[in-house]
């Protein structure tokens, strides 16, 4: 027997079915290879479980305990809001930015709760198209007035143009106190007047009121120096004048003073003489000390000539002419008006001699008689 297990050890042993094939190498370790039952993270794994880790945690405290840490209640969040929201009565004045302007207005922040809207039509005393036209944009602060408040959701309205017509009115004021002129421009009219445009309010020139005959349509567009006759902010009325804002203009001039006019038109009792916008009255009295049957045969509308400021009544804008006072030699007005209007400016100053020299006589007598 134990021969034989001799022998059979002996005997060279065939390999086995496929034996002769070489077994596959074992695969290589990836990165996160397993050590002893666990992988070994890469650096950036393990940043990803760290940041997942405190989400977890994060999101567990705001399911079990939302305000742990937070120094305040959401009662006192709610009585902070309180306390610091501004005055929302309508007429408060409020301090804002405008942070967003869409085609109908801009939308202003107000720091507080209540979001405010400023409607195009409020943004301005003029008419414009969009609210960059009163230089109204993003960025802008300004004080607005609260106008109203929109019930469907709170929104507050405000306005400028509320503001810019009381300071409007209170100018108005100023100028008519301090009888002051002012510029306005013809923006309308209608069979009474015209309607002009003075500090940004809308005021009306009846045409008694203006220097010069014409119509509203001839005006449109222009300036106009004015006064102010009436100024009244609860009944909207503001009446302005040009016939007393060029009378003011001319009164620099005085008595004696020799001014350059066209003649405007004519009538019956004398001649409409345009002076500067303004209309004197050329007397048929005061064209010459000759006897002027017919003005017309002296004068024609668009005529210029030279004419001396006899009087000017200030409130009812009516300024007195005369020719008659240059005459060199009386009736040059009828024969030689061309010599009347180059010995203009001579004949006023020996006019104004004479009128000094009677008023100084006249001082005279009155010192006389007193002692």
């Amino acid at each position: 027997m134990a021969s034989l297990a001799q022998h059979v050890a002996g005997l060279p042993c065939p390999p086995l079915s496929g034996a002769s094939r070489r077994r596959p190498a074992a695969p290589r370790r990836p990165p996160s290879a397993l050590v002893c039952g666990t992988y070994a993270l890469t650096k950036e794994e393990r940043e990803r479980e760290r940041m997942r880790q405190q989400f977890d945690e994060a999101s567990e405290r705001c399911r079990t305990a939302p305000m742990e840490g937070v120094a305040f209640s959401p009662e006192d969040l709610d009585t902070a809001v309180e306390s610091t929201d501004i005055d929302t009565e309508i007429g408060s004045l409020i301090k804002g930015t405008v942070f967003m302007t869409t085609s109908n207005g801009a939308y202003i922040d107000i720091q507080s709760k209540s979001t405010a809207f400023l409607p195009l039509d409020e943004a301005c005393l003029l008419d414009i198209d969009n609210v960059e036209d009163a230089g109204i944009r993003p960025g802008l602060v300004e004080e607005f007035m609260i106008i109203d408040e929109n019930p469907s959701d709170e929104t507050l309205i405000l306005s400028l143009q509320a503001i810019q017509q009381e300071l409007a009115w209170e100018r108005c004021r100023q100028l008519q106190a301090e009888d002051v002129v002012a510029t306005g421009k013809v923006i309308g009219g209608n069979k009474g007047g015209v309607v002009a445009l003075v500090e940004g309010l809308k005021g009306f020139v009846p045409f008694s009121q203006v220097s010069s005959k014409t119509t509203a349509e001839e005006l449109l567009g222009k300036e106009l120096p004015l006064k102010f006759v009436e100024v009244d902010e609860e009944q909207g009325r503001l009446v302005l004048s040009n016939r007393k804002a060029m009378a003011d203009s001319q009164a620099q001039l005085g008595i004696g003073s020799v001014v350059l006019g066209t003649v405007e038109s004519l009538k019956p009792y004398g001649a409409f003489i345009d002076i500067g916008g303004i209309n004197g009255l050329l007397h048929v009295s005061q064209i010459s000390h000759d006897r002027v049957a017919d003005i017309s045969t002296v004068l024609q509308p668009g005529d210029t000539l030279k004419v001396m400021i006899l009087s000017h009544d200030r409130e009812r804008g009516r300024v007195s002419l005369s020719t008659k006072k240059l005459e060199p030699t009386p009736g040059d007005m009828i024969r030689n008006p061309k010599l009347v209007f180059e010995k203009a400016d001579e004949m006023a100053q020996i006019f104004r001699r004479r009128t000094h020299g009677r008023i100084e006589a006249v001082d005279t007598m009155h010192r006389v008689c007193k002692m």
